[in-house]
């Protein structure tokens, strides 16, 4: 009888842990999908959390459903066709931030996270402001697997030496030597494809604008047409005629190969460059390759976190639940961010595991003044975002200023920005 007893106090133990989430790793079993933009140069990061994901749960069945695109241009895509359709992917990756919660979370397809933060003792380890930037009044949303920088500028030393230049500090620096580099041969300012313009944009207006007036676009309490945000298209139109004129064509990771190979001086990329540099090129930070904050913008750091959330629907949910506790662990987080070339969005992160750049991002992490970023899925929702991408597309054929403002402001009101 007193054996009979406890089985049953197991089992009701086991039966009410499970209602709030707990997951028992021993007994996982069927597939688990994880769908993300992370390919090619980015994989390996990706892979050592499928590797520890495999060990901890060697009966789950992962299925590595990647889309290729930087930026998550083409998976933003086939996820939204998905989402719709009534056919979630167990979880999926996001941008932190208005990306995910304006538009899945507004549409009631996410699981509030919050039992799971709690659970795990992640109200402690992530800094409050990143948790208040995964959370509506309704709950928490995703999980974060990093942080990235935005608005950093990418150079080779040896080159800039051999050249007779500077990292400069300000785009007005930048326009005086990118004729002297023009002279030479040389690509003052390394681009690739629309997304990428979008990405310099956003670190030519947080020079221009400050970080103040930046985070006053997104809040509705400076308009896009505004005389300051009218300049941030003429100083963006100024710096683009020191650009490759193949842009379009060619990826994020071939424009970081120009400043690499010489035939640029400068790339304006997040820190995920740095991963490229150090994990797949081989280089060694601080020496064969160095870096600054884009000019105009030191003491600012502009952030964006990828993260993974949890569909309602999802097929496998136990098995998706496992799969954010390894995202936010210690163990997963130090595994996957020195390949990324990231830094851990937890505070107890072992930097010992990371390299200088790396180190170097934590440290302003902690000290900078923190901005959002808008093409990476920050400060604006979705639809914003996908809208921006046609006024860029207009811009760069137009190089007309004003008009690019005027777009700005009616596609802010169209998908409620500032509201």
């Amino acid at each position: 009888m007193r054996f009979k007893k406890l089985a049953i106090a197991v089992l009701v133990g086991i039966g009410l842990l499970a209602a709030f989430g707990t997951v028992f790793a021993d007994n996982l079993t069927g597939d688990l999908e994880i769908f993300s933009w992370w390919a090619g140069d980015e994989g390996p990061a990706l892979q050592a959390l499928i590797d520890m994901y495999n060990a901890q749960h060697p009966g789950v069945n992962l299925i590595n459903a990647t889309v290729t695109g930087g930026s998550g241009v083409n998976a933003k895509a086939v996820l939204k066709t998905r989402m719709l359709g009534g056919n979630p992917p167990d979880s999926f990756q996001v941008h932190a931030g208005q990306e995910l919660i304006g538009t899945w979370v507004k549409a009631d397809r996410m699981e509030d996270l919050t039992w799971l933060f709690k659970q795990e003792g992640w109200m402690d380890v992530f800094p409050s402001g990143l948790i208040k930037l995964l959370s509506t009044d309704k709950g928490i949303w995703s999980v974060p697997v990093n942080i990235h920088r935005s608005n950093v500028m990418w150079y080779i030393p040896a080159n800039l030496e051999k050249w007779g230049v500077e990292a400069p500090k300000t785009w007005d620096e930048f326009l005086t030597i990118a004729p002297k580099l023009q002279a030479q041969g040389v690509v003052p300012l390394a681009l690739a494809t629309n997304w990428t313009a979008n990405h310099l944009w956003e670190s030519v207006a947080l020079a221009v604008l400050g970080p103040e007036k930046w985070q006053q676009l997104w809040d509705g309490t400076l308009s896009f047409t505004s005389p300051e945000a009218v300049k941030v298209w003429e100083m963006f139109g100024k710096i683009l005629q020191y650009t490759n004129d193949d842009a379009a064509s060619l990826s994020w990771q071939q424009a970081t190969d120009m400043v690499v190979n010489g035939k640029a001086a400068f790339n304006i990329m997040g820190d995920w460059a740095s991963g490229y540099m150090a994990t797949t090129l081989g280089l060694t930070p601080g020496v064969d390759y160095a870096w600054s904050a884009s000019p105009g913008t030191d003491g600012v750091f502009m952030m964006l976190s990828d993260s993974f959330g949890l569909p309602k629907g999802a097929p496998n949910r136990d098995n998706a639940i496992a799969w954010l506790q390894l995202l936010g662990s210690k163990a997963g987080s130090d595994a996957f961010n020195p390949l990324k070339g990231s830094i851990s969005a937890r505070k107890d992160s072992d930097l010992s595991l990371y390299n200088v750049y790396s180190q170097s991002a934590a440290a302003d992490w902690q000290k900078d003044i923190i901005a959002g970023s808008l093409t990476h899925g920050v400060v604006a929702n979705e639809g914003f975002m996908n809208d921006f991408a046609t006024v860029m597309e207009m811009f760069l054929t137009s190089r007309d200023p004003q008009q690019a403002a005027n777009a700005c402001e009616a596609i802010a009101r169209q998908n409620g920005i500032g509201e």
